[in-house]
Order: structure tokens, then sequence, then C-alpha cells
């Protein structure tokens, strides 16, 4: 077993990342490939899915040459992803037909506006324990079939993308089946992945027929739903492509769910929040489906081989970790490492609550039309203060979803696993313990996304054994503990509501 590996593809929103890791859950190669961000028009993101294939290939190819790695040597291969995400693509070519339409994106919220119109928020939601927005890939793939351009047939004629999605010439898929389908020829998904979709009956655990037709999907367009560590395997690679092995592809769960799955997650009541581009807060409600009463989503957190569906509760915060690319961006700090040292260099925000809402609100709230805000400033407001209040929106933003989450299971929680590239700063992870008067845990594996798509795909193929052999390998690096006194933090807490009531309904059309 020494010499023998797990392979995962990590697909995230800014880039793709391919580890490779040992019988101990230690990463032995890693490679990583930012791609491009395509913002056609305000609130509008795309991506190029034959980029993310091609960097995938670049990231898979480099990561074992600069681990001293054959492709002989995996076992199986993972994959994690940039979940809802949308890619509709030819079956014969395997030609996308538009850029993938990212989960951030909004411009189908007018869509999701006449859903509401239409009282029909509740019954998608007892289907498929989401909210009705524009996050979810219905109203993407919708989109796409009636805006995308024509295409040209061999009779030079153009003719609708819905009409060839209608006479079965078209797939569509959230980024692991367009993974899938490019590594083994494949037109699957697994279980977390068709439940963000919106299409695709939680509990019944079907492609509903009813939503297929509200969005105008035709079945045919859709991939086979499988579980997320799966001993059938989903396909190989083939030994004459890229890889140069026939290396089977057993495992995939939304980067979300392989988060959890990472974090050891496998009993009822267990939470982690991973902190990424947004932030998401996972909760194993075992294999009940708990409905939300407070702005949560109901999702399925995985399935093994041949064993129940285990749900989750799951609060969604679509922007943390983008907030702090966005100070990047307008200068206010060289890169992410500095805001911790800005944000301690000050006492408090002086009163400045910053809403980064800067592509809507996700829960608890779920106001697509909100926007980012920032409240309180005054002619001594320093970048110091702006810097610090973006860090506490994170804390602030991650205390919402977890009052949320405790009211709907009736379970307190009383530690926290958190993961992500922005648990690496100490100040945000003590901050983070303080607001919410919570015991945080840090791994010592934070890329705990590809690790949980490693640990699925190992388990399909025995390379580990059971869950039990998995959490033996979780190590804890280091944990925080409240030092603020509740008073406090509910103080600075109770003034965040007000901010947020500011940022809501902003982006109405003239």
């Amino acid at each position: 077993m020494a010499d023998t590996y797990i392979g995962a593809i990590d697909q995230g929103t800014t880039g793709t990342r391919f580890m490779v890791f040992d019988h101990e859950g230690q990463v032995v190669a890693n490679a990583y490939e930012q791609h491009e961000q395509i913002y056609p028009e305000p609130g509008w993101v795309e991506h190029d899915p034959i980029e993310i294939w091609e960097n995938t290939q670049e990231v898979v190819t480099r990561g074992l040459r600069d681990g001293g790695l054959d492709a002989t040597q995996l076992e199986a291969l993972g994959i994690t992803n940039q979940r809802e995400t949308t890619v509709v693509w030819d079956a014969e070519t395997g030609k996308p037909v538009h850029n993938a339409i990212v989960w951030q994106d909004r411009r189908t919220t007018d869509r999701v506006e006449q859903l509401e119109e239409e009282d029909k928020v509740e019954w998608i939601r007892g289907k498929t324990g989401l909210e009705a927005d524009a996050y979810f890939a219905a109203t993407k793939t919708e989109w796409i079939l009636d805006n995308a351009e024509p295409l040209k047939l061999q009779s030079s004629r153009g003719e609708s993308v819905r009409n060839r999605a209608e006479q079965g010439e078209l797939r569509m898929g959230t980024i692991d089946t367009w993974l899938i389908y490019n590594l083994t020829g494949e037109h699957i998904t697994d279980v977390t992945n068709a439940s963000r979709t919106m299409l695709y009956d939680i509990e019944g655990l079907n492609w509903d027929p009813e939503l297929l037709d509200e969005f105008g999907v035709p079945e045919s367009m859709l991939p086979e739903v499988r579980p997320s560590s799966d001993e059938a395997t989903y396909g190989s690679t083939d030994p004459d492509g890229f890889l140069g092995a026939e290396v089977p592809v057993a495992g995939a769960l939304g980067d979300q769910q392989a988060a959890l799955f990472g974090q050891t997650c496998f009993d009822a009541g267990d939470a982690k929040n991973t902190y990424g581009t947004g932030s998401f807060y996972l909760m194993n409600t075992g294999d009940e489906a708990v409905s939300s009463e407070h702005g949560l989503l109901t999702t399925i957190g995985f399935q093994l081989s041949g064993e129940p569906v285990q749900y989750a509760l799951e609060g969604s915060i679509f922007i943390t970790g983008a907030a702090i690319e966005w100070l990047e961006d307008v200068d206010l700090i060289n890169n992410a490492a500095q805001t911790a040292e800005l944000a301690r260099s000050v006492d408090s925000t002086d009163g400045v609550y910053m809403v980064p809402a800067f592509t809507g609100l996700g829960a608890p709230h779920w106001d697509g039309r909100a926007r980012g805000t920032l409240v309180g400033m005054t002619r001594g407001t320093r970048k110091e203060h702006i810097v610090r209040a973006t860090l506490e929106s994170i804390a602030y933003q991650t205390r919402d979803i977890a009052e949320a989450m405790e009211a709907d299971s009736g379970v307190e929680t009383t530690s926290l696993r958190v993961d992500g590239g922005a648990v690496k700063n100490n100040f945000l992870c003590q901050l983070q313990s303080d607001i919410i008067q919570t015991e945080i845990a840090r791994p010592e594996v934070d890329e705990t996304t590809a690790l949980g798509s490693a640990y699925a795909a190992g388990l399909a193929v025995g390379y580990w054994d059971s869950v039990d052999e998995l959490r033996d390998n979780w190590q804890v690096d280091r944990e925080f503990s409240p030092e603020m006194d509740t008073s406090e933090a509910d103080r600075m807490y109770s003034r965040w509501d007000d901010a947020v009531e500011r940022s809501l309904d902003w982006a109405r059309e003239e």
C-alpha cells in the first residue's frame, strides 16, 4: 500500500487543484492552475469549460510529475467541484454550446421572482430542499436553452439550442459531470451535485418530472445519478489518453459536501464551515431530511455504496473570501495575509460595518438584489477599519447561519470544524470563535475538500476499509476558544442586522 495513492481533482470557482493523498491522508503531490473569470454584464459570471478541462489535464500531469509519481500508482480518482455551475454540451462533439454559467451568476433573478409571484417557492422547496434562487442549476440550464446562439448543423442552417436539446442531442451537467464525461466518456453525476440543480427530488432520489417540465429541461439531457462513493465506479480514464493509464473514477462530491466528508462529519450533529470564495456551513442530519424554517437549505450530504443517503442542513454564504479579494482589488491590501496585521492594528471597526453582498445575499436572507454596503463611516475611518469590518462580516454571516442551524436542528453547536484558505488566518479564526461563542477546530490538512473526494474514491476501491479508519486520520492543527465576553459579542452582532437591512433590494432596474 505504501507506493499507491488516491488522486483528487478539486475544480473550484477560481481554479483547479490536483492533490494526491497517501494512506494516512497526507498530501504527497499538489498542483494548481487559475482560470479566467468572465463577466459579460453586471451580475453575470461565466467560465470557459474547455479552459477548465485543459487546466485539469495540466494540473494532474504536473502534480504527478512534480511529486515523482506515475499515473499507474493511482488506485482511483475522486472529483470535487464548484456546485451549481452549469455546462451544456453537444453529445456528439463534446463541445459546450455556451460558457458555463457560474453559481454566483444572477442573470436569472427575474425568472426566480416569477416563481415567487406564482407561489411556487414552497412547491420547489418541498421537492428539492432548496430556496428558489438563481444560484441553482435549473434556471441556468433554462437560460442557456433559450438564449445560447443557435448551433450550426451539417446542413448549414442554424437550429435553436432548445430544439437540439429536445431531440436528445445535448447534455447538461454540473462541473463534476463535465469532468467525468471528459475523463471517462460517461454521463454521470453524484447525489450531492444532483441535489443542487433544483431539478432533483432529494427524498424520492430521482429527477423530478414536474420540475423538468417547469424549467423546460428534457430528461435526455440529464446525467445518471450515482452514490458519492461508488464501488461500481463511474468509469475509467483512457489508457491512450493524457494520463497514459486506466484509472477508475470512483468518487464525486460537490465541494461543500466533500469538505463535510473530509472533516469526517459522518454522524448526525457533526458540523463544518468552509471558507472559500463564499462560506458554506453544513451540519449532518443523518438519514432524515430536516426541513428549515430559518432560511437554510436541506441538501444531500453524501451517500456510500449500498447505504442510505445522509442529509445535511446548509447555510450558503455567497461572499466571504471574495470580500478579501475585493480589498486587494481596490488596493486596500497587498495580499490576503496582510488583513490580520491591519485588523489587529485597531481596537475595533470604529462603528463601520461591511456587508459583502456583491452577488446578492444567500442564507438566511435570500435576496438576489442585495448589494455590497459599507455603513457607519466617518471622516476618521481608515483602511484598517474597513479591513477589520470585512473580516468581521465573515464572522457575522457565519453566526447568522449558526443561529439558524441551532433553531432548525435543535442541536447546539459546541465545536465547529473549519477549513478553506481563509482559516490560515489566526485572527479570523479567533474572531469567529468570539463572535459565535463556540470552539473552533482547524485540522492539519486544511484542503479538506480535496481530501473528502479522495476519501470517497478510496473507500469505493478498498484503499481505505471504513469510515472509522478515516476518523483516525483526522488530526487537529489548532483549536480556538472564545476570549470575548458574550455580552460584547452580542453587542457587536446587534448592529449587523441593521447593516444588512440597508443592503437589501438595492439592485433595481430603472
